[in-house]
């Protein structure tokens, strides 16, 4: 068998249950932090228990329970924060409130050493992420593709049956909707993703039965989704 070219573990983090990925480049054993919203000591247990070096943090959006721990890392470590888009500037500087309203005073607001651009790529060891802009659940959202792997960290744009908020500031429904079916779709149904809440799925299984974005629901209806079937996650 191959040796795949990144392994991933998933850590679970804040009372909002994010997922934080440390993900690796299986040949230099060089790690990024994905969304790291809190929790920093046992995300550092884990770099440890995994054997791997940080070399990155990466953020895809800028709401607190994915983002809230990203200047507790770098000043720790002195790795750089890439992303998201700057359009989510404005998120990232309410960080420090919304951590006093959600119960997690120690988070902070920061400035990404490197904003990231749709097409833009980020290398972890000698692997690589490319960047794909999918604004809706917040405009400066990104989502991180491996092509080699099939994998993908979607942040909230899009969950195992459901899809992201859009009722937040600046969010977006016909955005979300659009960035799903226009820019993840097309990256194939064998691509395995971590969402921002929840267990993995991958992007066929949604295609053919998310209430929201499946073929079927696109076909039919690009209308707000009624109160109901409200998106379930943040």
């Amino acid at each position: 068998m191959s040796v795949p070219p990144i392994q991933v573990a998933i850590a679970p983090v804040t009372p909002l249950q994010q997922n934080c990925t440390i993900v690796w480049c299986t040949k230099t054993m060089k790690a990024a932090i994905i969304d790291p919203g809190g929790e920093v000591e046992r995300l550092m247990k884990g770099l440890e228990t995994y054997g791997v070096t940080l070399e990155k943090v990466l953020i895809t959006h800028g709401h607190m329970d994915h983002a809230g721990a990203a200047a507790a890392i770098r000043d720790l470590t002195g790795v750089p924060i890439e992303g998201p888009h700057p359009d989510d500037q404005f998120w990232i500087d309410r960080i420090e409130a919304s951590g006093k309203q959600y119960g997690i005073p120690e988070a902070r607001s920061f400035t990404p050493d490197r904003w990231l651009y749709d097409g833009d790529v980020v290398t972890l060891g000698e692997t690589r992420f490319e960047v794909v802009h999918c604004p809706g659940h917040t405009p400066g959202h990104v989502i991180f593709f491996h092509r080699e792997a099939r994998f993908a960290q979607v942040g909230d744009v899009l969950f195992k049956g459901s899809i992201g908020r859009t009722d937040f500031p600046r969010g977006n429904f016909n955005d979300l909707i659009e960035a799903i079916s226009t820019k993840l779709w097309p990256l194939g149904d064998d691509v395995s993703f971590v969402p921002g809440h929840g267990p993995m799925s991958t992007l066929g299984f949604e295609r053919k039965t998310n209430p929201y974005v499946s073929d079927i629901a696109l076909g039919t209806t690009r209308s707000e989704p009624t109160e109901d079937l409200a998106p379930r996650y943040s």
